[in-house]
């Protein structure tokens, strides 16, 4: 999700489409927080380890 959403960053920014910047920041927002909290050993969505 996390590299999806930088995808998403990089495409928005280089073809100047504003929903694909919006989606992709929200994309490698909630990838990052989910792996920081996989990381620091919580579950996540019932699974123990978020890759």
């Amino acid at each position: 999700m996390l590299v999806l959403g930088i995808i998403l960053l990089l495409l928005g920014a280089l073809f100047g489409v504003s929903i694909l910047w919006v989606i992709g920041l929200v994309l490698a927002v909630v990838g990052g927080v989910l792996w920081i909290a996989g990381s620091t050993g919580h579950k996540v969505g019932s699974r123990a380890h978020y890759w």
